[in-house]
């Protein structure tokens, strides 16, 4: 059922508690999203994950029963897809594909997913206006679009907590949101300039998802409790969509179509 993350269910980090709290969210709203969009065709769907790796939303998407290609640049992350779909028990249903995502329709083909996942892509690439452009370009009329990025205040946030000041105020004023030139990625993103940046490709944003909101700010030893834990997910579920808490998420989520 929707929300529900396991390893058969949703992906696989989602064994852990800890891993649940990082997928919960995104896993619930995708899931919903593509049984929509299966119900209204009655159909297995045709998904594109970029930048997928080793298949943490892929495998479960294909035990669902749809039909997956991942196009990931890392030849290593693809061999751990390979071999995650065939302990699942769905490599015929998973396709392994080296590349970008700038030449995704070289890969895919224009107009050939009704869904396409894009997790942690748009921090790291060169130019995301190319990459979303690529993205809505594989997508058919009425597909939907999974988009996970990096959120910017919620770095300084975090940063701030754990006395790291400078690298706080480093992420207020950088025009990207980095921490410096030693930060792994290019850019964080603000819920207004994700929307923007997706709507400019034609894409129709639906909703927006605050993801680890809280989850990352909370002490390891408090999730030792498992009631505890399962309040702190019930929590996250709780404020994902409510925009007021949005600065605080380490994630933003956006589902949007074609």
């Amino acid at each position: 059922m929707p929300g529900t993350v396991g390893p058969t269910t949703g992906p696989s980090s989602g064994t852990t508690l800890r891993g649940s709290l990082r997928t919960a969210v995104v896993w619930s709203a995708l899931r919903a999203a593509v049984d929509a969009l299966a119900r209204d065709g009655d159909r297995s769907l045709a998904v594109v994950d970029v930048g997928g790796g080793t298949g943490g939303f892929a495998v479960p998407l294909a035990e669902l029963g749809h039909q997956v290609t991942v196009v990931d640049p890392s030849p290593d992350s693809l061999a751990a897809l390979e071999r995650r779909a065939a302990e699942a028990g769905v490599s015929g249903s998973v396709r392994a594909v080296q590349g970008d995502a700038t030449d995704l329709d070289a890969h895919v083909g224009t107009q050939s997913a009704d869904v396409v996942v894009c997790h942690s892509v748009l921090e790291v690439v060169d130019d995301p206006a190319a990459a979303v452009a690529a993205v809505a370009g594989v997508l058919r009329p009425g597909g939907v679009l999974s988009v996970l990025a990096a959120g910017r205040a919620a770095a300084a946030v975090a940063r701030a907590l754990s006395g790291r000041f400078d690298d706080a105020a480093h992420v207020l004023i950088d025009s990207d949101g980095r921490l410096g030139a030693s930060d792994p990625l290019a850019r964080r993103f603000g819920d207004d300039e994700l929307v923007a940046l997706l709507g400019a490709a034609g894409l129709q944003v639906e909703i927006v998802h605050g993801v680890r909101v809280f989850s990352d700010l909370v002490a390891g030893a408090l999730l030792d409790d498992p009631a505890a834990g399962a309040s702190l997910l019930a929590l996250e579920q709780a404020v994902a969509e409510r925009p007021e808490f949005r600065t605080l998420a380490t994630q933003l989520h956006v589902l949007a179509r074609r």
